[in-house]
């Protein structure tokens, strides 16, 4: 909890090509910090004031150098229930890659597009493809296999 009583918030983006690939970001391999040596969505802390909407735009421009044109909100989580030590509220946006824009890699070790089928191996939260998997039906990709989130 923060002081003043809220569960801070984070918030992350799922940038989709046509194929249905996702940039994904390779976390630092800190042991301090949440996925360590991990792909994900990029993103991050809400700033106090700020709208998810504007954190998860902020975020993704500051770790990508990619300035997201039409942000859709995906869903909400429970990080607690998703098994971080600490609580805090996580909401995932997604938009299409412009196929214009280039990106780069702002912070962690790595950033790239991966579809489903390369990311197999790579090591991931265990609810990461589930919320890939919404990405994909909300764009209507029809690549997506059929997950729960829990």
């Amino acid at each position: 909890m923060s002081p003043d009583g809220t569960r801070p918030q984070v918030c992350g983006v799922v940038l989709l090509r046509a194929d249905g690939g996702a940039l994904l970001q390779l976390r630092d391999n800190k042991p301090d910090i949440n996925d360590p040596g991990m792909w994900v969505f990029p993103g991050g802390h809400c700033e106090p004031g700020e709208t998810k909407e504007s954190c998860a735009a902020r975020e993704f421009l500051e770790e990508t150098s990619y300035q997201c044109r039409s942000l859709k909100h995906l869903v909400s989580l429970s990080a607690g229930a998703l098994g971080y030590r600490t609580d805090f509220l996580l909401d995932f946006y997604w938009d299409r890659f412009d196929g214009v824009q280039t990106y780069v890699c702002g912070e962690g070790q790595d950033l790239r597009f991966h579809t489903l089928e390369e990311s197999a191996d790579l090591p991931m939260p265990a609810y990461l493809r589930q919320v890939w998997d919404e990405a994909l039906r909300a764009a209507a990709i029809g690549t997506c296999r059929s997950h729960k989130i829990d």
